[in-house]
């Protein structure tokens, strides 16, 4: 891509991966100025189907979320032929992230040893389910398969209810950004080093991360972490209320806040009441205190009342929904929702002053740059035209977008 700018500008990442983790780890690289050429099978990444919606025919709104400012190339990674013109695209890559399963690439000629030494200063990024040796080395994993086996679901839900996956991809969402970080520790000792190295990131552990606190809990006292609903399990009052015209959470964590809290609602005793003098006395008598609280938050309605505590210091917010959510003045404020010749998505978390990161091109079209890539590459018009008549690479007919791009 022309005139990339940002903190990464120059970078060059060849994005094998599919589906959620690794997209996203190559996007939010993308974001920040990479150059990430996006390597797909012919019959392109899964997520392109996982719809409705579609944004287009053949491209899910799933898809577009997570593969911005990358360029498109379909490659049958099957064949010998389409392994050379792999051999090609690492040569002059800095990173190279993958989710193949286990063994793939070395079947395909490509094992760990032989890309450390044919591109000594490549950055390996390889993300999987469960890693690949150990008892369930090489085992597949999708997001809610790891928030099951890693503990998550356990944890989420209501007291009295089942165990539920968390609403959000949450473990692959994390992976990417661990991958992401790990790719970028890796780059800067090459630094030092002049060597690239392996970044290894499994879903599986992601989801062990993400238990805090009640990973700790157990590994403290042997505490058997149990289902609270909204609430938290160490801090109180942590949760959602019922307030006139919607939910409202409120989130105490600490005493002046709590009395805060209390002289908000008309109880300002409740703040020196022994029950509730402390955190740990709040969590011990939780049930009890939003009782108490319960009765006066009905009362209000609800975003006057999240108001009226967020003067006070005190952080609370109605429960929104997607649309509230994305329609949200402070969120637009922070440019959490872009548009960009027609693409909309969601914006750039990681801000950066002086190097900030942009939204330059759309999630491509299947193949889009197939052509535009080969000849960066050295493959002249004979050699693209037989890749592409024999299957090996897919490019768009010149009818089509992306075509001759």
């Amino acid at each position: 891509m022309a005139g990339e700018t940002g903190a990464l500008a120059g970078l060059r990442v060849v994005d094998l991966s599919r589906v959620l983790a690794g997209p996203y780890c190559a996007q939010l690289l993308a974001d920040h100025g990479a150059n990430v050429v996006k390597v797909e099978a012919p019959a392109g990444d899964d997520t392109r189907a996982w719809g409705p919606p579609f944004v287009r025919p053949g491209t899910s709104a799933y898809f577009t979320g997570i593969n911005r400012n990358k360029s498109a190339i379909a490659l049958d990674l099957r064949s010998p032929r389409a392994h050379e013109v792999l051999e090609r695209l690492l040569a002059d890559a800095d990173v190279m992230i993958e989710n193949f399963k286990a063994g793939t690439l070395a079947r395909w000629g490509f094992p760990d040893e032989l890309l450390a030494e044919r591109f000594p200063r490549l950055v390996r990024c390889r993300i999987t389910g469960f890693g690949t040796d150990g008892p369930l080395g090489g085992a597949p994993g999708y997001d809610a398969v790891a928030q099951a086996h890693g503990g998550l679901m356990s944890v989420n839900g209501e007291a009295d209810g089942p165990a539920l996956r968390i609403g959000v991809p949450i473990a692959d969402i994390v992976t990417g950004l661990h991958a992401f970080g790990g790719v970028l520790l890796a780059l800067r000792e090459r630094e030092r080093s002049g060597r690239g190295q392996l970044v290894d990131c499994a879903l599986l552990d992601t989801a062990v991360t993400l238990l805090h606190p009640h990973s700790t809990a157990w590994l403290a006292d042997g505490t058997v972490p149990r289902r609270t609903g909204s609430a938290h399990s160490t801090v109180a009052p942590y949760e959602t209320f019922a307030a006139q015209e919607g939910p409202l959470f409120i989130g105490v964590g600490n005493d002046r806040q709590f009395r805060a809290l209390v002289e908000v609602l008309g109880l300002p005793a409740l703040a020196d009441d022994p029950r509730f003098r402390s955190n740990a006395d709040r969590v011990t008598a939780v049930a009890e205190l939003r009782a108490l609280l319960s009765v006066p938050i009905a009362r209000w309605e609800c975003a006057a009342l999240g108001a009226a505590l967020l003067a006070r210091g005190v952080p609370a917010g109605a429960v929104h929904d997607v649309p509230t959510a994305l329609q949200d003045p402070q969120v637009r404020h922070r440019e959490m929702v872009v548009e960009h010749d027609g693409y909309r998505g969601v914006g750039i978390p990681i801000k950066l002053d002086r190097t900030p990161g942009s939204v330059r091109s759309a999630p491509p079209d299947h193949g889009a740059d197939t052509i535009e890539v080969l000849t960066r590459h050295g493959y002249d018009a004979a050699e693209i035209d037989a890749l592409v008549r024999d299957g090996i690479a897919l490019a768009p007919l010149p009818s089509e977008p992306g075509a001759g791009t």
